[in-house]
């Protein structure tokens, strides 16, 4: 039976970058996962009976929702929902369902890389039919929705157990329990060669995979370990936890300290690896050398034809624009195509679709390609390791090379989390008053070549999106951006982000705040982040 309960509008329901993230408690509040949930469902067109893949990275609350969730689903005319057992989906692997299973889209349960726990953080996302995020224009009339929604629909009989892997029923739709690493393991399995990859860790090649007692703790030890043969131990913290085991499962220098530490050691493993709470992030180190993101990025692209899923090479190579520019200069030597987007991976959808790119990454830790629509930390890791075992080199040397060969992009991102927002909206705000006047200007030895506001045209459906961040590039290539994060749940995150290009090998080999010193105490003066947010440093510097 079908009950429509009465509700009251929430005004807070505003999708950020990926979804909509509050505190737990906030969710738990009468009705309000249950308004943006059939929010949603008012606003996605659909077929009669259409799928609907539901999963989550198994953080505190999420399966009581998706329980919810189930239920309203069957209230709302889909045929068929398909969940991971125990709630459990991976954010990559939700969209290779949704792709492989001709769903009409999904719903992901997640806070990413946030905090866990009964005070910790939770979040709601969706998923269209390419098994990317949302566009603006959807999240955009969810979010108006919410503000005038006075009902929802609910299958009145309780959702089947999610613990036993099958088909049940709800009503007249289906239930379908799956295993959540099965068909992620096989579209792994079909772009890289295993092989290889095997022949190299039975070599004695040693790795460590923290899973951070978040999402791919089942993933990487079917993988790693089950299929790939590494020793047990080699994967820790795999046990998903509701709590993330009272750690931040975000794979940063911070957060991940223990696992760089262990790589930093003499007798420490050649190789490691870690992913973050929904496992579409990823940290790579090498013995002695910690990879930066956007390095990662541009030595993927530039190597990605070692893997037998893109022996013909890559089409294109788009990243964020607050991403370093080493990707750019691998895609003008090898003659690709080059995309700046706004950050959020659903910028990348409308690219990968029409095939202008193949490789897309973010400076937070995200690279992913064409096989989802997602960013995906353990395809990351596997194709990284598919490079090593192709090279046989160590991750220290390939980087080397690689800058050798392209030169080196000095690179920090900053970040000052949970600022008074009125406070980082008043910095953001100057900077853009003072834009038009900034170029010709001088601080230090650096002179501004040109100053704006990040603004992109999809060129493939000409949407605008604006105000995407403060960018101000020097003559001789430094740069800094400021832009105000959307991923937090308290107050603002302002991230500002340090670049200098360094040709010079014989300057390859500086350390990265002694290489962008000046620019750094520029992005102060420039940002007046003491002046306005009393912050001194930033809590942390990726």
């Amino acid at each position: 039976m079908i009950e429509t309960i009465a509700t009251k509008p929430y005004q807070d329901q505003k999708p950020g970058t990926s979804g909509l993230r509050k505190k737990v408690p906030h969710f738990q509040q009468p009705n309000y996962a249950q308004n943006f949930i059939q929010s949603i469902f008012d606003v996605v067109a659909k077929q009669e009976l259409e799928t609907l893949v539901i999963g989550g990275d198994g953080r505190f609350y999420n399966r009581e929702v998706i329980l919810t969730a189930i239920r309203m689903a069957a209230a709302n005319g889909y045929g068929r929902v398909i969940v991971g057992r125990n709630g459990i989906l991976s954010t990559p692997a939700a969209s290779n369902l949704i792709r492989q299973r001709g769903a009409a889209g999904g719903i992901i349960l997640s806070a990413s890389h946030n905090p866990g726990g009964p005070d910790g953080d939770f979040g709601i996302k969706y998923n269209i039919s390419n098994g990317g995020p949302a566009p603006e224009s959807v999240t955009s009339a969810i979010f108006e929705k919410t503000k005038s929604i006075s009902a929802y629909r609910i299958f009145s009989a309780p959702a089947p157990r999610i613990d036993e892997l099958g088909e049940k029923h709800l009503g007249d739709m289906v239930v379908e329990v799956v295993d959540p690493v099965e068909a992620y393991a096989e579209l792994m399995e079909s772009l890289f060669d295993f092989d290889k990859i095997r022949a190299l860790i039975a070599s004695g090649f040693t790795m460590r995979f923290d899973a951070m007692h978040a999402v791919t703790g089942p993933y990487a030890s079917e993988i790693f370990v089950n299929r790939l043969g590494a020793e047990k131990g080699s994967v820790v913290n795999a046990e998903p936890l509701e709590d993330f085991g009272g750690g931040h499962p975000d794979p940063n220098a911070v957060h991940a300290a223990t696992l760089i530490n262990h790589l930093m050691a003499p007798n420490g493993p050649a190789f490691g690896a870690a992913s973050d709470g929904d496992g579409d992030r990823n940290l790579i180190i090498g013995k002695g050398v910690v990879v930066s993101p956007s390095d990662s990025l541009a030595v993927l692209a530039a190597n990605a034809h070692l893997a037998p899923g893109y022996a013909r090479g890559i089409a294109g190579i788009a990243r964020s624009m607050p991403t370093s520019q080493a990707a750019d200069r691998v895609a003008q030597k090898r003659g690709i195509g080059m995309y700046e987007t706004p950050t959020g991976w659903k910028f990348f959808g409308n690219l990968l679709d029409a095939g202008k790119v193949t490789i897309c990454g973010e400076e937070s830790a995200g690279t992913g390609s064409d096989h989802v629509r997602e960013k995906d930390g353990l395809w990351a890791v596997l194709l990284w390791l598919n490079i090593l075992a192709e090279r046989r080199e160590s991750v220290a040397d390939i980087l080397k090379s690689h800058w050798a060969e392209f030169g080196r992009n000095y690179y920090q991102r900053h970040d000052f989390e949970e600022v008074d927002k009125d406070a980082a909206e008043g910095l953001m705000e100057s900077l853009r008053d003072r834009l038009a006047s900034m170029a010709g200007q001088r601080f230090g030895s650096l002179v501004v070549s040109e100053a704006d506001d990040f603004s992109y045209k999809d060129p493939v459906d000409g949407s605008v999106a604006t105000g995407q961040g403060v960018r101000i590039v020097f003559s001789g290539g430094g740069r800094i951006v400021f832009r105000l994060s959307g991923t937090g749940t308290a107050g603002a995150t302002l991230r500002v982000y340090i670049e200098r290009f360094e040709p010079d090998p014989a300057k390859h080999d500086l350390v990265p705040e002694e290489a962008l010193a000046e620019l750094i105490e520029t992005a102060d003066v420039i940002g007046e982040i003491k002046k306005r947010t009393g912050r001194t440093a930033p809590d942390v510097v990726t």
